[in-house]
């Protein structure tokens, strides 16, 4: 019963993690105990962000500059700046918080989503770099008509970025907050602007330095926290495992896998969404184009395959020393219900912030108030990566691309991309404020199946088949949308946590066990029925791209230009 009970309790079943505690523990009190050292790193980070913004806006003055940084970020910079693209903070808060509540399970977003690094490595990013020019949506495109590629794949790009700006946007506004004892609507606000002064006047470069600082500083402190609490245990690994065994409610169950997804189906659906929706996230893959060559490409998935895999292997280190440190100082997690203090109630109840809580445990204030600073830093960077790929969309692939057809003026260009970001700032803080108080974990999972299920396929189909067409291209990327969409919606993330009704049409958490060989299914059908004049030059113009994602001449003359 005591792991029944557990269980019970334990719903973190989400990346979003920090999100999710927002929508569920309520209104922040009206005092608030400042933190002058979070504080004070918090605004030295802005200052020193704002003053890199200021000498990117110097050296930003073409399209090329704003959306790659004139293709000049070494492969080693490229790598660490992918990397704090991925750590994002619902990765801090949300995998140590999943191992604290789980155990061994709770690695299992950490491995899903490193396992799709390969497909973006080994299968990828070469021709990404060799075909596009500033995003994936160029190389989709490269021999297919123009409108309707265009429209689908920015569609879905925009899908994926509002999505996820809502999930951090929810959570950074959470620890304003928190840290100066806001109003929520204000630190919505202030986390809009920053975005927007980020990208709207430093772009690629200044979003780049922006990610690389955040990404040291996260680094910086998560060694050192699980360093100092592996102290506790006389660095011993067996020690701090069987001592969170003793305390766990789980027992040793935490020791095994089970817990997280029984059901083999829900696991499969959700290792497909991880590892394929890496290899379609846009503001990833529009990284690529920031390098000088494929070679410093690839250079930069294997510095950020470093850097990741050793970041998730902290949080599994951070997560377990929590079970039993934060045990030892139950007062971070009391409650005013009863005055008393739960194990099970209060400390897996309050799992979001585990991370942070074990900074005060082992660290004190000073270490706690520098954790929640970068914390926040963390998600002001992912933030702005993501406004800056959704104001690109917009600005290159609709307008420069399709409905300028390659004729508008640069001035034009960077003019519409920073209304996009402009518009897109505004709509992340409308949605921001409008789900505080929803559950809004269900987003990121979401995130992920609309990227496997419409950016991978179509991306994997024009770069390596020959035979895909515009016609298969649309309506498989079309039906992995919609069905993501759709699945998500009629699941028990939505149709029961959210809109309350009592039974979940569909038994999948993730839809992406559904969605992504519907996808591959409609673009193989639809091609092969295609065999139009149009197809067939399609087709032909295979045998070309491949020559150029092979030798890079064509990423040479876009660079000579």
């Amino acid at each position: 019963m005591k792991s029944g009970r557990f269980l019970q309790g334990a719903t973190l079943a989400s990346m979003s993690a920090l999100a999710h505690a927002s929508s569920i523990e309520g209104p922040v009190p009206d005092h608030v105990d400042l933190n002058p050292v979070a504080i004070g790193t918090f605004l030295l980070f802005v200052l020193v962000t704002l003053g890199i913004t200021r000498w990117a806006a110097r050296r930003t003055r073409t399209t090329k500059d704003f959306y790659s940084a004139g293709g000049g970020i070494t492969g080693f910079q490229n790598g660490l700046a992918i990397a704090g693209d991925y750590m994002s903070a619902a990765s801090f808060l949300g995998l140590s918080g999943m191992v604290f509540v789980f155990g061994f399970d709770g690695l299992i977003y950490s491995i899903g989503f490193l396992v799709g690094w390969p497909f973006v490595m080994f299968l990828l990013a070469e021709p990404l770099r060799n075909l596009g020019k500033f995003t994936f949506v160029d190389v989709v495109a490269y021999r297919f008509e123009q409108a309707p590629i265009r429209l689908l794949t920015a569609s879905t790009s925009l899908v994926v970025v509002i999505f996820y700006l809502v999930v951090q946007m929810v959570g950074a506004g959470k620890l304003i907050q928190l840290l100066f004892g806001l109003p929520y609507w204000m630190a919505e606000v202030i986390v809009g602007a920053l975005m927007v002064v980020y990208v709207f006047f430093g772009g690629m470069t200044a979003t780049t330095w922006v990610q690389i600082i955040k990404a040291v500083l996260l680094l910086g402190g998560a060694t050192f926290m699980a360093v100092i609490s592996l102290a506790q245990f006389g660095f011993s690994p067996e020690e701090m495992f069987r001592r969170a065994v003793e305390i766990h409610p789980g027992e040793a169950s935490i020791m095994g896998p089970g817990k997280l997804l029984k059901d083999p189906l829900n696991a499969l659906s959700l290792g497909i969404a991880l590892m394929f929706g890496t290899a379609g996230f846009p503001h990833i893959l529009m990284r690529f184009f920031t390098v000088p060559s494929a070679k410093e490409a690839r250079k930069s998935v294997f510095v950020a395959t470093g850097f990741i895999g050793y970041f998730y292997l902290l949080t599994f280190i951070i997560g377990f020393s929590a079970i039993t440190l934060l045990a030892q100082h139950p007062e971070f997690f009391k409650t005013a219900v009863d005055g008393h203090f739960n194990l099970t109630r209060d400390l897996l109840g309050g799992s979001n912030m585990v991370a942070v809580k074990l900074a005060q445990a082992v660290g004190g204030n000073l270490f706690y108030g520098f954790i929640a600073a970068v914390t926040f830093a963390t998600i002001l960077a992912v933030v702005a990566g993501l406004t800056l790929s959704g104001a690109t969309t917009v600005s290159h692939d609709l307008y420069a691309c399709w409905l300028a057809r390659g004729k508008g003026s640069e001035a034009q260009e960077m003019r519409i991309s920073r209304i996009s970001t402009l518009m897109l700032s505004i709509v992340a803080i409308g949605l921001g404020i409008l789900f505080e108080h929803v559950n809004v974990a269900f987003l990121v999972g979401l995130v992920a199946a609309v990227a496997a299920s419409a950016n991978f396929p179509v991306l994997v189909s024009s770069i390596f088949w020959r035979g895909m067409t515009t016609r298969g291209a649309v309506v498989g990327g079309g039906l992995g949308l919609v069905c993501a969409v759709l699945l998500t919606l009629f699941s028990k993330s939505v149709w029961v946590d959210v809109l309350h009704q009592a039974h979940a049409p569909v038994a999948l958490d993730n839809p992406a066990l559904i969605s992504v060989p519907l996808a591959f299914a409609g673009i193989w059908l639809f091609s092969i029925l295609d065999r139009g004049a149009r197809a067939q030059r399609e087709r032909e113009a295979f045998a070309l791209q491949e020559f150029y994602s092979q030798t890079g001449i064509l990423a040479l003359k876009a660079a000579e230009h």
